[in-house]
């Protein structure tokens, strides 16, 4: 449904995978998760929080994997839709979090290497954009 942007550094990633379904879950993103079978946990972000991220979610789900969306970093076309997007996701049995909340969680804590990094871009908060305003 459209290339990556240039700003993402895909050097890393474990695989790239065309996007051309409303979920990810596709057979290519199965053969990834069955190589990495103590995965659990999954977090989302993106566009389209009420179509893409709403139906890799759930297929995720229905999966029996635990789905964090990042509520700071899914968006939608209209707030609206964005709104009942986060909402129906929960209802859905997905937690919903904050980019925040995913970094430091991940590190686990203070003794983490790069946790001076991180702490230094999660210290000034991110302007308003009003995306959260009906949360």
């Amino acid at each position: 449904l459209g290339k990556t942007v240039p700003n993402l550094d895909t050097s890393k990633a474990k695989g790239i995978i065309s996007k051309t379904d409303f979920s990810m879950v596709v057979p290519e993103t199965k053969a990834l998760l069955k190589e990495t079978p103590h995965v659990k946990s999954i977090v989302l972000f993106g566009i389209e929080t009420h179509v893409c991220i709403h139906h890799t979610a759930i297929d995720l789900i229905d999966n029996n994997y635990e789905v964090h969306i990042v509520a700071d970093a899914v968006s939608s076309r209209s707030m609206v839709d964005r709104m009942y997007g986060i909402e129906r996701l929960r209802q859905s049995g997905a937690y919903i979090t904050t980019s925040e909340c995913v970094l430091l969680g991940l590190m686990g804590g203070s003794k983490h290497p790069q946790f001076r990094a991180i702490q230094k871009l999660i210290a000034t908060s991110a302007p308003e954009t009003g995306l959260l305003c009906k949360m």
